[in-house]
């Protein structure tokens, strides 16, 4: 299962901030990766990754040890799955292309797949 951990965090203003969080959360027992969305003057987005759910009290001893403060977590379980299935309508429009597939497009429909038409005087490619 694959787990995101979203931190609100406030008091971040540069490069150096998103380092000493980021290399203060990565010391958390559990966490595979860390990404920063600085927003200077705002609360920047702390997305955490990992397998499992974290421990949110060492989340927010590793931010507070870094300088900074937490002011909103969400966790979303399973959050591979939860992406996969948000994108399938874009990845289906994605495809519905003159390929032949049958998944419609400028020059086919789901019901009738285009039609491929092949030049015979252009010799295959090795």
């Amino acid at each position: 299962m694959s787990t995101v951990t979203t931190l609100g965090v406030t008091g971040m203003t540069c490069a150096n901030c998103v380092a000493h969080v980021t290399s203060d959360l990565k010391d958390v027992a559990g966490v595979e990766d860390v990404t920063v969305e600085l927003n200077v003057g705002g609360e920047s987005e702390v997305a955490v990754f990992s397998d499992e759910p974290l421990d949110e009290a060492a989340l927010r001893e590793a931010v507070d040890e870094a300088g900074y403060e937490v002011s909103s977590v969400s966790v979303q379980a399973d959050a591979l799955a939860a992406q996969q299935a948000a994108q399938a309508p874009a990845r289906q429009e994605a495809h519905s292309c003159a390929c032949g597939c049958g998944g419609g497009g400028a020059s086919g429909t789901a019901e009738q797949p285009a039609t491929k038409t092949y030049d015979l005087s252009v010799p295959p490619r090795a």
